[in-house]
């Protein structure tokens, strides 16, 4: 594999969140910690029609993330032990247990917040792409959990001649900051002119 990604389909993705929970049963990961997250989005208005009737153009979609595995990770940029690191053989970014020193700097640099300092462990901890289960030929645990398969993974080339999307949503950042590898493709909702004025309703969520 030359580079690892995960595809992300919007338009089948209900928000179940149960791939945050395999995530963490399958670590055993402490409360505050989630190497996935989903957001929920929301946006739109109710408009009151001369007739007295109402209209609306609301709308909502939900985002399913993880860390993204970026050719250009900030984390491993802001690093100053080098304990967070891009794996050589399939760019998965990792953590050296070893190394890290718990300060966080990874945890401010990366505009997804997928890396978590975890206390109770005394080092970052993050989504690691399940590197154990692709070795022994299966997929993420949270791919694997997904009931509506609105998530895959795998080398990010394979990914993109199999599916077509884009590489952000709102409200993602631009993916020009660390190119991340992932696919999307987004729902109609996401796809909105007006989406970009959405809000995230579950932020203490993730």
């Amino acid at each position: 594999m030359a580079q690892f990604g995960f595809y992300y389909d919007n338009t089948r993705c209900t928000g179940c969140k149960t791939c945050v929970m395999a995530c963490k049963d399958y670590y055993d990961s402490s409360i505050p910690v989630a190497y996935r997250k989903v957001f929920d989005v929301e946006g739109g208005t109710w408009k009151e029609e001369e007739n007295g009737a109402y209209s609306t153009d609301a709308f909502m979609y939900h985002i399913s993330l993880a860390c993204n595995h970026c050719d250009d990770p900030a984390c491993v940029k802001m690093c100053p032990t080098t304990a967070m690191h891009k794996d050589a053989a399939d760019g998965i970014v990792k953590v050296d247990v070893n190394k890290c020193i718990g300060c966080g700097y990874c945890v401010m640099a990366c505009p997804y917040d997928a890396p978590k300092v975890d206390r109770e462990r005394g080092h970052a901890v993050k989504c690691e792409a399940c590197w154990e289960r692709l070795e022994a030929g299966e997929l993420p645990v949270c791919v694997s959990s997904c009931p509506l398969r609105a998530l895959d993974a795998g080398d990010i080339d394979e990914l993109k001649q199999k599916y077509q999307g884009t590489q952000q949503i709102h409200p993602m950042p631009d993916a020009s900051i660390t190119e991340p590898n992932i696919v999307i493709k987004p729902s109609a909702a996401a796809e909105l002119a007006y989406a970009n004025t959405a809000t995230v309703t579950n932020p203490k969520e993730v």
